[in-house]
């Protein structure tokens, strides 16, 4: 009695509550149902233990899951993640797309796509196709005599065509292009005029026509040719007007402002990565496909001419040397960048004539204008540059292309001689590179930098005028001040 004074009022009505429900559970019987119940449960599984259950098949049109585990879970090592950025997602998301499906692609989708059913911009299309088709019917003009640079520098000049700190970036000169990151930058060749043709990562292909004078209008014309991101644009002023695109879908299409069509060149169930000509042959197209794989569309027969399996991975940029088109330059995911000579590329075992290590994967391979240099960007954090007699000498250039998941990675291009590199950096700048003296030694930046820029290309016909291209589908154009 004098523990229960002790008690809570609260207390109390808690034993007074535990008191009554046992009453009524001993009322009810319900202890003793409890106990048969379970000893019922446990005959029953010794009596279907020696039974193997299988499982309702599931239905094959249904979707897979995908769960996500991490490269330690999965026993990999830290490096794996170089050539997992976004890109690899999107490709990998195509895949399972394409598996978890049972449709076809429809026959308008497999066959040529009129412009005017591409076009999603604002207003008429009319006006660019018109000065794509005028820009193919200029007479072609040699670089650095007509632009007003004087005589043609000899290849054995050391010193450069640009003076670095006159280069700017004037506030009309940033236009958004695209939806969606940019993956793709190129200007179309031409002295007279400047127009940057852009893909992104929606299968849109955008132009912005620059030097436009027509009132009211920005010079901004958006297509969608293709299902997925365009994964190539190949421009050359012997092929014009016409232009090609690639996409990680598997789809090749070229546009005819003539015909006024986006015309289906080729198609495939593999992931088409990266896409490139020749100077001296606009008939063949090369693009990579697959895993390593590089072939050669022969416009001529309609089909694959040459096919080869040049790397261990995916093949991320395909270029071509300016004095020896023989030559080939090709960059990685497994880390490498090689140089081929298309003469003697045996198909059973191909060997490069050059090849360069790199410890993470390398995302572009780009030859000097002169042709005696070749350019490398790779993840490991270093720009190598390959030069000297039969690219026998290689430097590492430290700097930073982690860009993360969102951003395109970074790929350092060459300028208008052998004397400069461009490539991007995570300050919203563009570092300038010396391949000479081994380091960055400038920087290009402006107050209307609002993005980083990733991917670049520089005006072949308008030395000093440079096209960056960001993740959010800004477009920023340097020119001499």
């Amino acid at each position: 009695m004098a523990s229960s004074q002790k008690l809570t009022e609260y207390e109390l009505k808690r034993l007074e509550n535990i008191r009554r429900n046992d009453q009524m559970m001993a009322a009810l019987k319900l202890h003793s149902k409890a106990t048969e119940l379970s000893a019922s449960s446990k005959r029953q599984r010794v009596a279907t233990k020696a039974y193997k259950v299988t499982p309702e098949k599931k239905q094959e049109t249904e979707a897979p899951v995908v769960i996500r585990r991490s490269l330690r879970t999965r026993g990999m090592p830290p490096d794996y993640a170089d050539s997992k950025g976004l890109d690899d997602t999107v490709e990998a998301s195509a895949k399972v797309a394409k598996s978890s499906t049972a449709s076809k692609p429809s026959p308008r989708d497999l066959g040529p796509l009129s412009v005017r059913d591409a076009y999603c911009g604002t207003g008429s299309d009319k006006v660019i196709i018109e000065r794509i088709l005028g820009v193919s019917k200029i007479p072609h003009k040699e670089f650095g005599v007509e632009n007003g640079w004087g005589l043609k520098r000899s290849l054995d000049d050391s010193g450069s065509c640009l003076e670095l700190g006159s280069l700017s970036l004037n506030e009309e000169n940033i236009a958004r292009v695209v939806p969606g990151r940019i993956m793709n930058v190129r200007f179309i060749p031409c002295s007279d005029r400047r127009i940057i043709v852009v893909g992104n990562k929606f299968g849109n292909v955008g132009f912005w026509d620059v030097d436009s004078s027509v009132q009211g209008e920005d010079g901004i014309h958006l297509y969608h040719p293709h299902p997925g991101p365009v994964s190539g644009i190949s421009i050359q002023k012997q092929s014009l007007p016409k232009i090609f695109t690639s996409c990680y879908d598997g789809f090749i299409r070229v546009m005819d402002p003539q015909k006024e069509v986006f015309d289906l060149v080729y198609s495939s169930d593999d992931t088409i990565y990266s896409l490139s000509q020749r100077q001296d042959d606009m008939q063949c197209l090369y693009f990579s496909e697959g895993p390593g794989g590089l072939n050669i569309w022969d416009d001529r027969a309609g089909k694959c001419s040459t096919q080869w399996n040049l790397h261990g991975s995916r093949i991320n940029s395909i270029d071509f040397n300016s004095e020896n088109s023989n030559l080939m330059a090709t960059s990685s995911s497994d880390g490498t960048a090689s140089i081929w000579d298309l003469r003697r590329i045996p198909a059973d075992q191909p060997n490069p004539l050059k090849e360069v290590s790199h410890k993470r994967a390398v995302h572009s391979a780009y030859f000097s204008p002169s042709g005696r240099s070749l350019v490398t960007t790779s993840m490991d954090d270093t720009v190598g540059v390959v030069s000297g007699a039969n690219f026998g000498e290689t430097s590492m250039i430290k700097h930073d292309n982690q860009t993360g998941r969102w951003i395109s990675s970074f790929r350092a291009i060459w300028g208008w001689d052998d004397s400069y590199v461009f490539i991007g950096n995570m300050k919203r700048g563009v570092d300038v590179i010396s391949p000479a003296q081994r380091r960055t030694i400038f920087t290009l930046q402006s107050p209307h930098m609002s993005a980083i820029p990733c991917r670049f290309d520089a005006d072949p016909y308008n030395i000093g005028t440079l096209a960056g291209a960001t993740s959010g589908g800004q477009v920023y154009m340097w020119t001499l001040g």
